[in-house]
């Protein structure tokens, strides 16, 4: 892209305006209407890891996008991407309401509802992140990214909790008036966020030239870019194998309606936003002086989130088998967890995607989503498919939800000892110099120092 001025902080709370719209319809999604096909309408935990599933395997072209957006302006594809994930959302709810009586016809509404909203995620998500590598000073990458995301997770507590509460009690017409209401809000706030966000802009000559598996093979050939690459693939295999059964396992163990299994999901946004937040402030200079300096690398953060990950999802275990198991306090701590190691991998992504100059970013911030994208895909259908199996085996669902939450600490684990050799390279850094020690400090990322 053209030379613009640095992005203001104001101006980035603006462009996250644009995340949170995005969280508000994937949460809607992927968790009420989860559980609604599964708990309400009986039917298997397949089908909506199937169908999450989709979502994600369009998440495969996310480099090809990125780099779509680095030959030209990032607004189209941001606003483009919004409204296929709006639509995509209204859709799925529909779907969800045609299966009631006629089955098949819904599945089939319900196969190109996600996939609208695949296209739309991956569009957009890609765009927006590129657009913060593009337009940030090179120390207000990391701080920049972690404000959006934390913006992100604001759309998906917020939208569980409102939504949670007016479905409550649960009929179909309440739950197409609600989709409409937040696919319509979600527009609105992505329009709002990016809009003149690129005026006086022009296209990076450099990227308009280079074809893409260039740029892609470019990447891949970065040993920083690469472990960081299959760390991000199992730390989200780990993390989306209980994305799809959290709620069924809160309807069929614990007895919550709908709008209880819905807030459920809200505690755990909320664990993560203040995951992060606190990451991120212990990871500053002055929580470095407090804490040593452990505070200040990222390998720190990564294992202690997946480490801390996995001992919450060992409590879920307990608590299939424990009466009045505090559960939304643990699934809280989950989301604490797991926003911990978020932020440090999002400190990485950050300074790695504009590691080797303007022109590159949408591409490699894509291949960084496209192999979050394809473990999400697995993890939902993976975790969906072993509670199903270990149901028909067992025919005792605690014991088949705490068996899979035991596969799901264990990957967490393998992502702890993955995350300790993460390499890390400092925003801005000169092409050729990718092997920066994976104990650069947080700090000078996620505080822009």
């Amino acid at each position: 892209m053209g030379a613009l001025r640095p992005l203001s902080w104001a101006g980035i709370f603006r462009l996250g305006l644009a995340q949170v719209g995005l969280g508000a319809v994937v949460v809607l999604t992927t968790s009420t209407l989860n559980r609604l096909m599964v708990v309400e309408l009986a039917l298997p935990a397949m089908l909506p890891g199937l169908l999450v599933g989709l979502h994600y395997a369009m998440g495969m072209l996310r480099p090809r996008w990125g780099h779509g957006s680095d030959r030209g302006r990032r607004t189209p594809w941001i606003l483009g991407g919004m409204a296929a994930l709006a639509t995509g959302g209204f859709l799925a709810a529909c779907a969800t309401v045609l299966m009631e009586t006629a089955f098949w016809p819904g599945v089939a509404l319900a196969t190109f509802a996600f996939t609208l909203i695949g296209g739309g995620v991956g569009a957009a998500g890609t765009a927006v992140l590129a657009l913060l590598a593009t337009r940030c000073a090179p120390e207000r990458r990391a701080p920049a990214a972690t404000i959006v995301w934390l913006m992100m997770i604001v759309g998906l507590g917020a939208t569980a909790g409102i939504s949670g509460a007016f479905l409550d009690p649960y009929s179909p017409a309440r739950l197409v008036t609600v989709a409409g209401c937040v696919a319509l809000a979600a527009m609105t706030l992505a329009t709002l966020g990016v809009i003149g966000m690129e005026r006086g802009a022009a296209p990076s000559a450099e990227a308009a030239q280079t074809p893409f598996m260039d740029v892609l093979r470019e990447t891949l050939a970065e040993p920083a870019a690469r472990r960081f690459t299959v760390f991000v693939f199992v730390s989200m295999l780990a993390f989306s194998a209980q994305d799809l059964i959290l709620e069924p396992f809160a309807g069929h163990v614990f007895g919550f309606t709908v709008g209880e299994s819905t807030t459920l999901a809200a505690k755990q946004q909320s664990g993560i936003f203040f995951g992060m937040v606190l990451t991120a402030v212990a990871a500053s200079a002055a929580g470095r002086r407090l804490l040593g300096e452990a505070a200040g690398r990222l390998s720190f953060w990564i294992v202690a989130g997946c480490l801390g990950s996995g001992l919450a999802l060992a409590g879920l275990v307990a608590g299939a088998f424990t009466p009045g198991w505090p559960l939304a306090v643990n699934v809280f701590a989950l989301g604490f967890m797991n926003g911990m190691f978020a932020v440090a991998a999002i400190a990485s992504m950050m300074a790695l995607a504009g590691a080797t100059g303007a022109g590159r970013e949408g591409a490699r911030m894509g291949l960084w989503g496209a192999s979050q994208a394809i473990a999400f895909g697995l993890g939902g259908l993976l975790g969906a498919t072993l509670v199903d199996i270990a149901r028909a085996l067992v025919g005792e669902p605690s014991l088949a939800y705490a068996a899979v939450f035991a596969l799901e600490a264990t990957l967490f684990m393998v992502a702890a000892w993955l995350g300790a050799s993460v390499g890390v390279e400092r925003a801005g850094a000169p092409r050729g110099r990718a092997d920066y020690r994976n104990d650069a400090p947080a700090a000078a990322l996620v505080a822009g120092e």
